[in-house]
Formats: C-alpha cells, structure tokens, sequence
C-alpha cells in the first residue's frame, strides 16, 4: 500500500532513524515497524489478519479513521484512502488513549 503522512513530525521520525522528537525511542521504534507493515502489505486484510496490530474503525465524528497498536498505551491514527490495489493509507498521527 501506498503511504502519506499528514504530520511533519511523523514523517521526519520515518525517514530518519537518527529522529528523537517528542515519542520515546520505544514508540519511534514501534512506529518505523508498523509503517513497514502497512507498506508491504496489499490492503487492510492484511491489517486484520494480523490480530495483535489490534486494527479497528473508530466511532463517532471520527468513523472515516482507523487505529493501529502500537503499545498498550499508544495507538496509531489512520485513514485509509482510493479503491483496489491502488489504496493509499494516510498517517495522520500517534495518540495516548489512556
């Protein structure tokens, strides 16, 4: 799948290993992981396959996103965007759920 990121931050945490912003190393860590996986996989099938990526459609305002695990306390916001293989997941970014 195709991969954006909607946050600067993110994205500088993607591309550069070297990246020590406002996530721990754990979760920068967890989050280079997850990015690998979304982009190698062929669509959200392959999310849900996956049962300890924890993958679910949010509710609400927010029922055009979906989140990710990416420890107990993280979770990675997404949205997934086009039809078919074509399909292009928008990172729009890490959130505390507790």
């Amino acid at each position: 799948m195709k991969l954006e990121i909607a946050d600067k931050e993110l994205e500088e945490a993607y591309r550069s290993s070297t990246y020590s912003g406002r996530y721990s190393a754990a979760i920068l860590s967890a989050y280079r992981k997850r990015l690998g996986f979304i982009s190698q996989a062929v669509d959200e099938r392959d999310f849900r396959g996956m049962r300890s990526l924890n993958f679910e459609k949010l509710k609400g305002s927010r029922s055009h996103q979906y989140s990710m695990r990416l420890n107990k306390q993280f979770r990675l916001i997404l949205e997934l965007k086009g039809d078919g293989p074509g399909k292009t997941v928008k990172i729009m970014g890490i959130e505390d759920y507790h």
